[in-house]
């Protein structure tokens, strides 16, 4: 009896796990159709945004943080679905961290001049920092160099903040047409001159750009830069970027 009695507890726990995973696994993938809507409402074609009337306007925001705040980032989501979860998270957080201080000259005005490393976020009950997201989540796990002009930092250096949210199935196009964009932007960098000058991006994350910084440059302009130019960087802008 007592043999038979541990079969059935093990029986009992062992559907039990499959009960659990299968329910995990039939969670819904998130849905960043609120935080497209925002974007569109708020944010300028080139990247500007109105912190002025979104900090009136907050509750749509608000909810679709709570969603995010609630979502578990599953493992067996597809890597298109994971990388625009992080970078979707990554952007409405930096927002949501302005509009929590506004009005602000630049982000840099927030937390002692350092609001990267502050942990403040909570998703799926586990707290983190900007930092923390970029680097040991979307850096790390994806290592697409593409993804530091899809963040958004809240300074006017920064890649510009896309007005639309990143969406799984259209996520590479999207990746590309920011790399481009920022790379061709006249503000960010000089690329046709004898002196090219770079955006600081490019030296603070060089080891994320393979196999070298212009190699990969080389890849998306129409002119390559010739592997004798003199490189200078162009100091970086942290005015909020703001319209």
């Amino acid at each position: 009896m007592l043999l038979i009695s541990y079969l059935v507890a093990f029986l009992i726990s062992m559907g039990g796990d499959e009960m659990q995973s299968s329910s995990i696994a039939c969670l819904p993938l998130p849905d960043h159709s609120v935080w497209s809507a925002e974007l569109k409402k708020y944010v300028s074609a080139d990247g500007k945004v109105n912190y002025r009337d979104w900090a009136n306007n907050q509750a749509a925001l608000d909810g679709y943080l709570a969603q995010l705040a609630g979502t578990q980032p599953l493992s067996n989501w597809s890597t298109n679905v994971q990388l625009a979860y992080w970078i979707n998270v990554y952007n409405a957080y930096t927002v949501k961290l302005v509009l929590q201080h506004y009005p602000v000259q630049t982000i840099k005005d927030i937390y002692q001049g350092n609001p990267w490393d502050k942990a403040w976020i909570t998703l799926d009950g586990k707290t983190y920092s900007l930092n923390q997201i970029e680097n040991e989540y979307i850096r790390q796990r994806f290592r697409d160099p593409r993804i530091h002009f899809a963040l958004n930092c809240g300074a006017l250096s920064c890649p510009p903040l896309l007005n639309e949210a990143y969406d799984p199935a259209r996520l590479d196009a999207q990746l590309t047409s920011r790399t481009k964009a920022f790379i061709a932007d006249q503000y960010q960098n000089q690329t046709a001159a004898s002196t090219v000058r770079l955006s600081q991006l490019f030296v603070w994350y060089k080891d994320d750009f393979k196999p070298d910084v212009i190699s990969f440059l080389n890849t998306y302009l129409a002119t390559p830069i010739p592997a004798e130019a003199k490189i200078e960087f162009v100091e970086y802008d942290w005015s909020l970027n703001e319209k």
